[in-house]
């Protein structure tokens, strides 16, 4: 049963995941990204460090546990921000199956800087996940629409920055282990920086405090903040490239609860649908055909 510990892990994570995205993208419709993402970093703090104070305090855990958590919770705002971009550009069910890619970079940069060799199954992943990428990413023209092709950069870009934040959370759960603690300095370190960018005078993208956004925003940032705390508690239990694969199914949840809940606000096609089946299948081909951790 402790072997599959991992897998039923990630698999909740993909589920809780894709409950907070179609939040997310509900409360779009009357506000922002960085509203979102503000309240998220907000929740994760408060909720996490009550978790640590009541459960766990805090150990000596060292000078590499620090420093990679300070270097997360300086990337999650990013990542969080070009996340809900995405969705809110794209809509949750391409936004997601982009954002998903980020085991596609893993393979990338292993292949490119640590001399990993090209296997077949990392091959064909790659195919089928750039597939999938010009499926969702083209646009079709006599729909009438904001989207542009290139606002999937938005969401490429996420998994890009996930692919690092994933590999160094393992790099220290791994050794440390401590995932509440780990995902609590995450969140007080992003919140900070966060903050910091919205002051800036000439920031762009400043929150936009609609009450018909704030129930559908907070039920995502606190899911999100869940399903973060599992993920770094699958990682804790077991290898990226265990874990990965499970997490990799949630563009196939979210078109689901898309098509069951958000039919009034995006429009689900054949295509989209081809794109992210694409992005699932070569996730899988190349986190179980040996992509890096």
């Amino acid at each position: 049963m402790t072997q599959l510990l991992p897998q039923a892990i990630g698999l909740l994570t993909a589920w809780t995941y894709g409950i907070s995205i179609i939040s997310a993208r509900r409360g779009l419709q009357y506000s922002n990204a960085s509203t979102v993402t503000l309240l998220s970093l907000i929740s994760q703090t408060v909720i996490l460090w009550t978790l640590v104070g009541v459960f766990t305090g805090v150990p000596d855990v060292g000078r590499g546990f620090l420093v990679a958590a300070v270097t997360v919770g300086f990337l999650m705002p990013v990542l969080r921000w070009l996340t809900y971009t995405g969705i809110s550009k794209i809509g949750a069910a391409r936004g997601t199956a982009l954002r998903s890619t980020h085991p596609l970079f893993s393979a990338l940069l292993a292949l490119t800087f640590l001399g990993e060799t090209a296997t077949a199954p990392l091959l064909t992943g790659i195919v089928l996940v750039v597939a999938g990428i010009v499926l969702i990413s083209w646009r079709e023209e006599q729909r009438l629409s904001t989207a542009r092709w290139w606002h999937g950069a938005y969401s490429i870009s996420g998994a890009f920055t996930a692919a690092v934040v994933h590999n160094i959370a393992r790099f220290s759960l791994k050794s440390a282990g401590y995932p509440i603690l780990f995902a609590a300095i995450v969140g007080v370190v992003s919140l900070v920086t966060f903050a910091a960018f919205l002051l800036l005078p000439r920031g762009f993208g400043r929150p936009v405090w609609d009450r018909r956004a704030m129930k559908p925003f907070l039920t995502a940032a606190v899911l999100e903040n869940v399903g973060f705390l599992l993920f770094n508690t699958a990682l804790s239990v077991g290898p990226v490239v265990i874990v990965t694969p499970m997490v990799a199914t949630q563009p196939m949840w979210v078109l689901v609860f898309t098509v069951v809940f958000l039919r009034s606000i995006e429009m689900v096609t054949l295509r989209t649908v081809s794109g992210s089946v694409g992005v699932v299948a070569g996730t899988l081909a190349i986190t179980l055909g040996g992509a890096p951790g």
